[in-house]
């Protein structure tokens, strides 16, 4: 009996463990769920704004209040141009950032657009050119993306992740923090680019998926009665078994009158 109860020991202490990280995974789904929540209500908020001059919002770290809502810029494309890989809108491709110099000074970040990868065939590694002269650009803002110098640091103006700090640097000069997909230019920016859109007003299926981790916790606690009175159960057929066959040896060995 005594290695049985250590048995359920042991069996609980790994059961409840189970049990905790199936209820931390929910509470991770549902932590992702209220951030999805809170994207979308930014995104929605900012998309009815009025487009806004840039300067009132770009110049230090982009706040996330501030993601989506549509600015305007004027000047100049210096040329410079990064093709930003591993990129997905309705299917694979890559996007397009370019460097772009204000009127009033500031390098910034455009994100002109999605090209899809043709069917078969490797990314293109011809960007179409930018517009010539004078530029408008209105489009939404953006914070820089974020992680490992693998993804944001440049090489042959090849990117996974569009950092503005990063990209700077391989330039040798200042750009704003942040970036801009671009929605609208005046001249035109070329039919080659779809324009990157926002997310889809969805919530996913965090919370669902929540469920299904809190529903295995349960189960996994509830485990633990089971395999306990299973283990009774056979313990006490084992028992009968032995009885039984007690009592035919002793019938057996019972001398004939």
């Amino acid at each position: 009996m005594k290695k049985l109860v250590l048995r359920w020991v042991a069996l609980a202490v790994f059961l409840v463990l189970l049990a905790t990280l199936f209820v931390r995974l929910g509470e991770w789904q549902l932590n992702r769920l209220e951030g999805t929540r809170e994207r979308n209500d930014v995104v929605s908020a900012n998309q009815g704004r009025p487009v806004i001059d840039y300067r009132e919002v770009m110049g230090g770290p982009v706040a996330e209040t501030s993601q989506w809502q549509r600015v305007r810029l004027t000047g100049t494309y210096t040329g410079e141009q990064y093709q930003v890989r591993y990129r997905n809108q309705d299917g694979p491709g890559i996007e397009v950032a370019a460097v772009f110099d204000t009127t009033h000074g500031d390098t910034v970040l455009v994100n002109r657009g999605f090209i899809a990868r043709q069917i078969g065939k490797p990314d293109t590694e011809v960007l179409p050119a930018v517009p010539e002269g004078d530029v408008e650009v209105i489009g939404f803002l953006r914070r820089d993306e974020r992680g490992d110098d693998t993804a944001v640091v440049p090489h042959d103006f090849k990117v996974r992740l569009i950092n503005a700090e990063a990209i700077g640097t391989s330039l040798g000069r200042d750009v704003l923090p942040g970036y801009v997909n671009l929605v609208e230019s005046t001249p035109s920016n070329g039919d080659e680019l779809v324009p990157v859109v926002p997310p889809p007003a969805s919530e996913g299926n965090h919370f669902s998926y929540a469920l299904q981790w809190f529903s295995f916790s349960v189960i996994a606690v509830g485990g633990i009665f089971v395999l306990i009175r299973a283990d009774l159960a056979d313990r006490k057929k084992a028992r009968l078994r032995a009885e039984r066959r007690a009592s035919r040896k002793v019938a057996v060995d019972e001398p004939v009158r």
